[in-house]
């Protein structure tokens, strides 16, 4: 559940590492509580950790923390927690968004069977859509899915924004346009010649702007892309490439998109831009055509004799006059085509000349015009894409939504997942370690707990896969808990409030030993259901003393709506305590690699051996002729017994 604005601060400060100072500064570089909550909603941890002083982790911790997540109140024990984080991060390896990650490393368990029941539900069809879908077109498409940029503005200064008055001008600057291009009022004379393209954006037009041509008119309360259109067209253009790929993306997945529609846009927007006409290349280009035209048409007249006194007295006779006025109107008509303004940049001489005054003045005139027409162009663009860019992003966010599905789809259908149900007891058929799937025929387990046994001793060979055992029963509890499928083939899970997962591998001295009996007393004693998995809790005192310590912890988790897999060597020792269920995996010995042969399913009701003679022959038979030496002596001890 979303935290209030009014605990806030105080939800921030909670977490670790996070001051007051700290607490406030996120909040105030986010723009305010509600701000940093929608930031949350949104899972926008990526802003988030861009704040000095916030890692990625920290992030998602705020996030953990501000969404209520109640990961820390479900695994109680360092244990539990990293098998917890091995099976989110094992699911963050099939994210291609910092979205589907981010949500992914969310991901915790949960009480509420319903919201349980309907994340499997779309984790299943997600597995089935995998199946039906080209998985690596869709990989590398979504790898380039992120959430759109908003680039800095860039300053044109060949431009201005004229504005009449004083609140008009503070006005543009509060929108922020003095970013984008100059904001002048009151002009000094000639100025405004100086800019390629004048925006006045007017409240009542007082302005004489009668020979200035090179003006567009915008009213004051025009919105911000009317008078400056790079504001929405930078944001396209500087996501034009992610657009492109979501499209794809949108067609491969047969979704409705708005995308094909902004791409047209902008791709008719280039086309009409880069349509632009050379007028200094086109009167080049024409020139030297009639300079051609008029050598070939000139070298075959045939002068009279007072057509030469002509051409001598008044430099043009009639026939030269007739030939340089068609091959001129021929040579106009060109450069209109060429550049659709219609002038006569020629002087008559042979070879022509350009009239370069006049030329300068058409060139003038047709690049404001053509100032004015791009504007134009650009304010339709802008308006139409602005629109749409609410649609753009929500279908961005979409694909990372189907990015966090895809994800949890792919890693249901490579692990081979099944969807649990939920029950008073923990039913596994054909179970697996996530870290077994994909090795060389693993062994699936097959298990039951918790009516009317929630208590089980856990006996048997060493490595013969018992803390295996307990960590397939705490993947499954959580993975069914969080939403998620479960690695079996049949699983029946038995939801609980807490997670223990206790694991010492050395003997305790007594500091330890009053440290374990004052945590593991509230354990027993707390009214909330819990899942409690102890591996090899043996030397905390010695025998008799940790024999009837651990019969007493039993029979309170007997009593109570917990469930417990206990592994020990001293179950028939406990079972003159408690009358309690014992389980045992058993080795049946060594194969011609000298690895222990082991069924890994307990067998009920069993007390299975430790085997530790078939532990001393396997390293014996994989050891040096040195420590061999040793290992034979030991073996032979354990024959004496025997």
């Amino acid at each position: 559940m979303m935290k209030s604005i009014n605990s806030v601060g105080e939800a921030l400060t909670d977490v670790s590492g996070i001051g007051e100072r700290l607490a406030q500064k996120i909040i105030d570089e986010l723009g305010g509580e509600k701000e940093l909550l929608k930031a949350v909603e949104n899972l926008e941890i990526d802003r988030i950790a861009s704040i000095e002083g916030i890692s990625q982790r920290k992030a998602i911790e705020i996030t953990s923390k501000l969404l209520g997540n109640p990961v820390p109140s479900f695994l109680k024990t360092e244990r539990a927690f990293q098998i917890y984080q091995e099976i989110v991060e094992t699911i963050s390896l099939y994210a291609h968004t910092d979205y589907a990650r981010n949500r992914l490393m969310l991901l915790h368990p949960s009480t509420d069977t319903d919201a349980m029941r309907s994340h499997i539900e779309m984790v299943m069809e997600s597995k089935k859509m995998v199946s039906e879908l080209p998985v690596e077109d869709l990989r590398y498409l979504l790898k380039k899915i992120k959430r759109p940029e908003n680039p800095q503005p860039p300053f044109d200064p060949s431009r201005a924004i004229l504005v009449e008055t004083r609140e008009d001008y503070d006005h543009m600057i509060d929108m922020g346009l003095n970013r984008y291009h100059p904001v002048i009022m009151n002009p000094e004379q000639g100025e405004l010649d100086e800019y390629e393209l004048i925006i006045y954006v007017y409240s009542e037009g007082i302005i004489d702007l009668e020979d200035t041509f090179n003006t567009v008119m915008v009213t004051a309360d025009s919105e911000k892309h009317e008078i400056v259109p790079e504001d929405v067209l930078g944001y396209f253009r500087a996501n034009i490439d992610l657009l492109r790929g979501a499209l794809k993306i949108k067609r491969i997945l047969g979704m409705k998109t708005c995308l094909d529609e902004v791409l047209a846009i902008m791709d008719e927007l280039g086309s009409l831009e880069e349509g632009e006409v050379d007028i200094d290349e086109a009167v080049n280009s024409v020139k030297a055509w009639a300079d051609s035209e008029l050598r070939n048409l000139i070298k075959d007249i045939d002068l009279k004799g007072e057509e030469v006194l002509t051409l001598l007295n008044q430099g043009m006779t009639g026939k030269l006059e007739r030939i340089f006025d068609d091959v001129l109107k021929k040579a106009c008509e060109m450069i209109k085509r060429k550049t659709g303004v219609e002038f006569d940049p020629f002087i008559k001489s042979y070879p022509l000349k350009i009239d370069h005054g006049e030329l300068e003045r058409v060139k003038r005139l047709e690049s404001a015009s053509r100032n004015i027409r791009r504007f134009e162009r650009r304010v339709d663009a802008a308006s139409r894409l602005s629109e749409l860019r609410e649609a753009v992003e929500n279908e961005i966010r979409d694909l990372m939504e189907f990015d966090y599905r895809f994800a949890l789809g792919l890693f249901a259908h490579d692990y081979g997942l099944v969807e649990p149900e939920f029950g008073d007891e923990i039913i596994l058929r054909g179970a697996l370690h996530l870290n077994l799937v994909g090795s060389e025929e693993p062994q699936q387990i097959d298990y039951k707990l918790g009516n009317p046994d929630n208590v089980v001793l856990l006996t048997g060979a060493n490595s013969g896969g018992k803390t295996t055992l307990l960590e397939t029963l705490a993947q499954v509890t959580m993975m069914a808990q969080m939403g998620l499928p479960v690695c079996a083939l049949e699983a029946m899970v038995r939801p609980v409030e807490e997670i223990h997962f206790i694991s010492k591998k050395r003997s305790l001295d007594a500091g330890a030993f009053e440290s374990f009996i004052r945590t593991f007393t509230p354990v027993t004693m707390s009214g909330s259901s819990k899942l409690i998995l102890l591996d090899e809790l043996e030397a905390i005192t010695e025998l008799d003393a940790a024999v009837k310590i651990i019969a007493t912890f039993i029979e309170f988790i007997m009593e109570s709506e917990s469930i417990a897999v206990i592994v020990t060597h001293m179950a028939r020792e406990i079972l003159k305590y408690v009358d309690v269920r014992v389980d045992g995996i058993e080795a049946r010995g060594l194969d011609e690699n000298y690895n222990l042969i082991v069924d890994r399913t307990p067998r009920i009701n069993y007390l299975a051996r430790s085997t530790p003679e078939l532990i001393i022959r396997m390293i014996y038979e994989k050891s040096c002729d040195n420590e061999r030496i040793v290992y034979r002596r030991i073996l032979e001890k354990f024959q004496k017994n025997g």
